[in-house]
């Protein structure tokens, strides 16, 4: 058990031989202390609580100190108004390196929970390149599922593939446009049509296959380029998201989805909460979450996109998944509380489906900002970033910073190869060490006893704070805080390293000792690196 959850428990035991049985652990707080001339951990139990047992603040910390015992604890000290300081033994503190050793990248898992999770990102339409919105979606959809599965939950991994509409329509006209073109024959691009480069290369293959087979004007065979164009794009979507080291567990297909369900069974589920409005049918979801009601079907008759997404999700939930997330684009900040409410329609609680919203990226070159027409198909690919400054960098800083935050991606940093480059620092950490542990003759051993520096047990600590992270990031669905702990250790072993000898012949039971805590060091850092898609190379 670690310390911080032990002085927790050992308080609350206090309290109920007290007779104070009214706390439970969650009103219980324990904190690392930074200053080490206060204790490694304190607690504001005593003043917190002073009202509610009828005492004096210093009096109650003094009744809780005199009934404390525990073999981890050195002393205990009140300071200012009831604050309870605990130094810890150093030798409580060490068995952190041993657990890490021995737990290898295990260390830092929560318990096993019976709860599953389906995350849905990136979803982009089958139409074109992932631009910079894709992959700041992709390195947040993929990083939280990581995470989630570091603390313990199962889950899904899920693209929606948009192969209904009008896009792929466009798609279809597009490369039939560009497909004529080869045989000089005119046909337009609509106006909402594709122009990029891909579509000229899908346009080559597919006269490569078919020859001019399909050269009729008429729009009969529109189906064909329709089908062939989301093949070819998707393989290329899939190949790189593949080597963004994003990967899913399923796939889902609108038009399947569409065949799967009969649609109209679904309005007559919900006709309870319909009515109709100039020729259209509307959903009242003012009834429950949203600022106005919402469309099913238009007045010519067709669907909206808010019919087969509230299939789609329903169908989600369906396929054994407890709990829904969705990774989107602030574009689609109205799309949440009509979703929530059309679910909370059918049964459901309005907090089985939670959606996390990615802000804009900006790349920023020498002081100012990239700009590119994604109209006119040359805006910035997922695929261009990547050969720019390479996944590592791109992972990294795409969830360095809360998903509602604007980002400003700049290229000079990424590709620094110098401490201002968060990537490299860190990675350097790891490299370090791995120069340390693979040049050294030195067997590493347990003679913790002699790792008694304040840098020493400062990022001893900080491994053992690991899991709180852990949990702290799974809960707000926040990467970021695992890049501020990368950050955090990663400045540690630097410090370290700098300050003080690992291969002393001279000293060889603190050197293996020392060694030791290094490898525990690159154990942990590796597989915080790993939860937001980075790698941790052993050299530099």
């Amino acid at each position: 058990m670690k310390i911080e959850d032990s002085l927790k428990q050992n308080l609350l035991s206090i309290l109920n031989s007290l007779g104070f049985s009214d706390f439970s652990l969650n009103d219980i707080e324990v904190i690392v202390n930074k200053d080490k001339t206060h204790g490694d951990y304190s607690s504001n139990l005593a003043l917190k609580f002073s009202k509610k047992v009828n005492k004096n603040p210093r009096e109650f910390a003094n009744l809780i100190v005199s009934n404390f015992k525990s073999d981890d604890i050195e002393k205990l000290e009140i300071a200012g108004p009831g604050f309870i300081n605990f130094f810890v033994k150093n030798n409580s503190i060490s068995k952190v390196i041993d657990e890490v050793l021995t737990k290898k990248e295990s260390y830092g898992n929560l318990d096993k929970k019976n709860i599953t999770y389906n995350i849905e990102y990136v979803s982009a339409n089958p139409t074109g390149d992932l631009h910079l919105g894709h992959a700041r979606g992709a390195a947040l959809g993929d990083s939280i599922s990581r995470i989630l599965k570091k603390a313990g939950y199962n889950v899904i991994r899920e693209y929606y593939i948009n192969d209904a509409g009008a896009q792929v329509n466009n798609l279809a006209k597009s490369l039939k446009s560009r497909y004529l073109e080869l045989f000089n024959i005119k046909y337009e691009i609509p106006e909402d049509g594709y122009q990029g480069e891909d579509v000229i290369k899908i346009a080559k293959e597919f006269k490569e296959l078919y020859g001019d087979k399909f050269v009729e004007i008429d729009d009969e065979n529109l189906n064909v380029f329709r089908d062939f164009g989301i093949k070819k794009e998707l393989e290329k979507i899939r190949n790189d998201l593949k080597e963004f080291r994003v990967e899913f567990d399923v796939f889902t297909s609108e038009t399947d989805i569409r065949h799967k369900y009969d649609l109209n069974k679904l309005i007559n589920d919900l006709s309870k909460y319909c009515y109709k409005q100039d020729g259209a049918l509307y959903l009242r979801t003012t009834d429950f979450l949203d600022d106005k009601d919402r469309p099913l079907i238009k007045s010519n008759g067709d669907y909206t996109y808010f019919l087969p997404d509230i299939i789609y999700h329903y169908d989600k939930i369906k396929r054994n998944a407890d709990f829904l997330i969705d990774v989107l684009g602030s574009d689609h900040h109205g799309y949440v509380n009509r979703l929530k409410s059309a679910l909370m329609m059918l049964g459901f609680s309005k907090d089985i489906l939670e959606v996390e919203m990615t802000q804009m990226v900006r790349i920023i070159k020498d002081g100012e900002e990239v700009k590119m027409s994604k109209r006119l198909g040359n805006a910035i690919k997922m695929r261009d970033l990547v050969n720019m400054v390479g996944v590592d960098a791109c992972r990294y800083f795409f969830v360095s910073r809360s998903s509602n935050s604007h980002l400003d991606f700049d290229l000079g940093v990424a590709l620094a190869t110098n401490s201002s480059n968060p990537v490299y620092y860190a990675q350097y950490a790891y490299a370090r060490i791995s120069r340390v542990l693979s040049t050294s003759d030195i067997e590493l051993n347990n003679n913790y006893e002699l790792l008694d520096k304040d840098l020493e047990i400062d990022l001893m600590k900080t491994l053992t704070n690991y899991d709180k992270i852990i949990s702290d990031a799974s809960k707000e669905r926040a990467p970021y805080k695992i890049c501020n702990y990368i950050q955090e250790l990663a400045s540690k072993i630097h410090e370290y390293y700098a300050k003080f000898k690992f291969s002393d012949e001279n000293q060889k039971l603190l050197s293996g000792a020392r060694m030791s805590l290094l490898k525990a060091c690159s154990i942990v850092l590796k597989d915080a690196l790993n939860l937001v898609g980075v790698s941790a190379p052993n050299e530099m």
